[in-house]
């Protein structure tokens, strides 16, 4: 099994390199998909959440009204430590489920945004990092619904592009075309993952 760690900052692309990647046949394991499923109503981390930060955060349905934590943590990074503690070692246990799950040939691309903060990198075969310049980053942002602040205040409260390249064994340059993302990725996977899988 080739464990690739895919990670880089909001708004830098990830999910189009995953894409890419499952389209060649990675098994992606998405931690912010996972990160949704540990709070949704009914399980032990949403009940962790509520304790933690009250109902507030609650939606009239009963689920996670994420703009209202979000507008908590963001601003207070005890709170998001507090949240951060909460949910990461849930997303772990249920990524390394998924990972145990994959077939030993397979290629497994673990989509982890906060990769690098988190101390993760040491866990991988391989760390891919997708770079945008930040203006980029800020309006694809914006183009989801974020306001200029809440956009460039989530961009901040993640590592730097220095210190993902620290960890990097290969960086992709997404502040272009779909196309050129995509042929960075075939030349990604024909240096890196054709040699190592066979």
């Amino acid at each position: 099994m080739l464990r690739i760690g895919l990670t880089g900052g909001i708004g830098s692309g990830k999910s189009t390199v995953s894409g890419l990647l499952a389209a060649r046949g990675a098994r992606v394991v998405d931690a912010d998909r996972i990160a949704r499923e540990v709070v949704e109503p009914g399980t032990p981390g949403l009940d962790a959440v509520v304790v933690a930060f009250g109902p507030d955060v609650l939606t009239a349905d009963g689920a996670l009204d994420r703009p209202a934590l979000a507008a908590v943590v963001f601003a207070d990074p005890q709170a998001r430590a507090r949240l951060d503690a909460i949910v990461h070692p849930l997303v772990r246990a249920r990524a390394a489920e998924l990972v145990a799950a994959a077939p030993p040939d397979a290629v497994v691309v673990q989509d982890v945004p906060l990769l690098v903060e988190t101390g993760q990198a040491a866990s991988y075969d391989l760390v891919l990092v997708v770079e945008a310049d930040l203006e980029t980053r800020v309006q694809r942002l914006l183009a989801r619904g974020l306001g200029e602040a809440d956009a460039r205040a989530r961009i901040a409260a993640q590592a730097t592009d220095e210190q993902r390249r620290a960890v990097a064994d290969v960086v992709l340059d997404n502040s272009g075309s779909v196309e050129d993302l995509a042929a960075q990725v075939d030349r990604f996977w024909a240096e890196h993952v054709t040699p190592a899988v066979g």
